[in-house]
């Protein structure tokens, strides 16, 4: 599918990897939507690229339903979905105040897992009203992330919402595949995202030289530019790429 004049709607969209995914796809002629909870940062980013600000929670039915309507009006039936909201939180299962706090546990799943999905439902139900492009009517691309599969100490929550959406990917993928609809996850490795920003540079430069090639954190461009290919390649379908210099992350 090619990108100009296609409806998107990126989540996360008002920073780091959601907010390159914006411009790239912009830069294509895409007529992009962003969510996200941070409104200025939405607002700044739709500014930017002539796009579209919304704001919701995205583990919420009745706010990605209303951000998908306004998304429709603006723009008409989203054809591309690009799941970058998501949270993270560090915490020992057991650790020196006793066992991990369950509602945060739960709302790191209920934010990047439920949120992911709750996104894809909804959206492909209007996806499979929309008319063919070629041979398909949409794509889904979800973040996952490298923790999916080499959890650090303290990742369990983070872990476990990213292995979810790793294992999403191919039976949603089976689900839509008769409506002509195609599902992706990309799961990156360290990028420079505003996480990561808030560090001094001497820490992201030992961090990034943990990376056996290049030895750099990953810029949010290069997973925009991985997202806008996978929009492109028709082929690309029902699989979890990882885009991490070939890292394999150590217990901590």
């Amino acid at each position: 599918m090619q990108l100009k004049d296609v409806s998107v709607l990126v989540t996360g969209g008002g920073s780091g990897l959601g907010a390159a995914t914006a411009r790239a796809m912009a830069a294509k002629g895409a007529k992009v939507a962003v969510i996200d909870m941070n409104k200025e940062g939405a607002e700044a980013v739709a500014k930017e690229i002539k796009g579209l600000a919304l704001v919701g929670d995205v583990s919420e039915e009745a706010p990605v339903k209303a951000a998908i309507e306004k998304a429709e009006a603006a723009h008409g039936i989203i054809r591309v979905l690009v799941n970058c909201a998501g949270i993270g939180n560090a915490g020992k299962t057991v650790g020196k105040n006793g066992a991990y706090p369950l509602a945060d546990y739960t709302r790191v799943i209920k934010v990047n897992l439920i949120g992911s999905f709750n996104c894809i439902r909804l959206v492909a139900e209007r996806m499979q009203t929309a008319p063919p492009i070629g041979e398909e009517r949409g794509v889904c691309i979800n973040t996952a992330s490298v923790a999916a599969y080499d959890g650090q100490i303290g990742q369990a929550a983070y872990s476990s919402s990213k292995g979810g959406i790793v294992g999403m990917t191919l039976p949603v993928a089976r689900d839509l595949a008769s409506l002509n609809i195609r599902v992706m996850t990309i799961a990156p490795g360290l990028f420079l995202t505003p996480l990561l920003k808030g560090l001094p540079e001497e820490a992201q430069i030992s961090l990034g030289k943990q990376v056996p090639h290049p030895a750099r954190l990953g810029d949010p461009s290069e997973y925009a530019s991985l997202a806008v290919h996978i929009v492109e390649n028709p082929m690309l379908n029902g699989e979890v790429i990882r885009l991490d210099g070939a890292i394999r992350m150590a217990p901590r």
